[in-house]
């Protein structure tokens, strides 16, 4: 079975079309959590009804509606199983066996996974508006600039064509302008997960996780179900609620991009990597949500010790529910890869299979994730070009296959006109941690790995 759109029911009228993914709105919070329950088999007809009928600007009566769809019935049919708890899930799967890392290897695959990461997120930086650049848009550009496939940071043509428009990065994530890397919260994660172990180590739970973004981030640096999940914290909520209350961003993509660091502390150990992505991810996110950041942690462990991008990733899916729309998805790619598609053809088929999710959903950009690897048979600038060019979630997704990829390359094979202009230091939004040395967060990550 390979998932559909959901049926479309009853449409919510005009005045509650324009979101900014905002949780602190109510209207985009009904707006997504209609869609959320949609997608995971749910009849919430009678809610949009009633929010057809009530004023978009009620701000007690639109929350009193999404509270509201808590109660409402899965539709007959639905052929998924998604536990949320650790041991549900862990019934369900068997995990891959732990295989050794190569110790003379594994301090230079951290430090190009470090590298890499940061790397891919940055050239994905100024396209990342999935409503505005899709996989169509970004190639008539490329090629307006003699640029494509995408092999180097965006070129910013001046004046810009009509209907062109870079994210307000662009000054700093362009080719000729990267002077060290951007802040973006795809790297203030990354910087927080190592932080995380550092202080609480491998018995790190989600309410650690919680007090750390409440004591070292600003609310209007993180988004979506990390936004509605702060403003929980903040408002007394406790786990599990915290990722459960008016947060229809909680199978969102926000978990998956926290994944990395777990993933280079257990080398070579899949499910160790995705137990402790689970205590990051349990705090803002459920089900797919979750599943996200524990595949993407799986598939970076496992990429230390994997032949190919396809052994890793058939690896990393061990951890995965296989009755979830994630696993199915995966598995979906894979078989194109089998089939013998080409990259474009593939990822037609991944569009029209997946286009129906929000374009920073978790399940459609782990999709692109896994195409871009697989077609680039473990080409650093290949697989960070191709994810870029995926669309969606252009940032994210290129910073978790410059994770993977990095691993595969080592700082030996990583492209130099990608890496150089980091200049070894990232900007952040971490209180206290702005312009760290990215040599420094790889060789303590080693430390932790390694016990020290």
């Amino acid at each position: 079975m390979t998932q559909t759109a959901p049926t479309p029911g009853v449409a919510l009228n005009d005045m509650y079309q324009d979101t900014d993914f905002d949780a602190r709105l109510a209207v985009d919070l009904l707006v997504h959590e209609v869609a959320q329950r949609r997608e995971s088999g749910f009849d919430v007809d009678d809610i949009v009804r009633a929010a057809n009928a009530a004023d978009p600007g009620d701000r007690t009566t639109v929350l009193t509606l999404v509270d509201a769809m808590n109660d409402s019935s899965r539709l007959s049919g639905w052929a998924y199983e998604e536990p949320e708890s650790l041991d549900d899930i862990g019934a369900l799967i068997t995990p891959a066996a732990p295989i050794p890392a190569n110790k003379p290897r594994f301090a230079d695959q951290v430090h190009a996974a470090w590298l890499g990461r940061i790397a891919g997120c940055n050239l994905g930086k100024p396209v990342e508006a999935g409503d505005h650049w899709t996989v169509e848009h970004i190639r008539a550009y490329l090629e307006l600039t003699d640029s494509y496939p995408l092999t180097d940071y965006f070129q910013v043509l001046d004046p810009m064509p009509d209907g062109f428009h870079f994210r307000e990065n662009w000054p700093e994530t362009t080719r000729g302008r990267v002077d060290g890397s951007a802040r973006d919260d795809d790297i203030d994660y990354s910087i927080l997960a190592l932080h995380l172990l550092e202080t609480h180590g491998r018995q790190l739970r989600p309410e650690d996780v919680g007090e750390a973004w409440t004591t070292l981030f600003p609310l209007q640096q993180i988004f979506t179900a990390e936004r509605a999940a702060y403003i929980n914290l903040i408002n007394g909520l406790r786990v599990p609620d915290v990722a459960r209350f008016r947060n229809p961003y909680r199978e969102w993509i926000g978990a998956q991009i926290r994944a990395d660091v777990f993933g280079y502390i257990n080398p070579g150990d899949p499910w160790a990597a995705a137990r402790l992505a689970y205590q990051d991810a349990s705090l803002s996110h459920t089900s797919n949500g979750v599943y996200g950041e524990m595949w993407a942690a799986a598939l970076i462990a496992a990429a230390f010790t994997a032949d190919t991008p396809v052994e890793a990733i058939t690896t990393s899916l061990t951890v995965v529910p296989p009755k979830s729309r994630l696993h199915e998805a995966i598995e979906h790619v894979l078989r194109l890869y089998d089939a013998g598609y080409d990259w474009d053809s593939a990822l037609a088929d991944i569009h029209r299979t997946y286009g129906h999710y929000a374009w920073i959903h978790t399940i459609n950009n782990a999709a692109a994730v896994t195409a871009a690897l697989l077609w680039s048979e473990g080409d650093y600038t290949s697989a960070v070009g191709k994810v870029v060019m995926s669309g969606w979630d252009t940032d994210s997704n290129g910073a978790t296959v410059g994770s993977v990829a990095g691993v595969f390359a080592g700082t030996g094979r990583l492209p130099s006109h990608l890496i150089e202009p980091l200049h070894d230091r990232t900007r952040s939004a971490l209180f206290g941690f702005d312009n760290s040395v990215i040599s420094s967060l790889a060789a303590r990550t080693v430390n932790f790995a390694n016990g020290a």
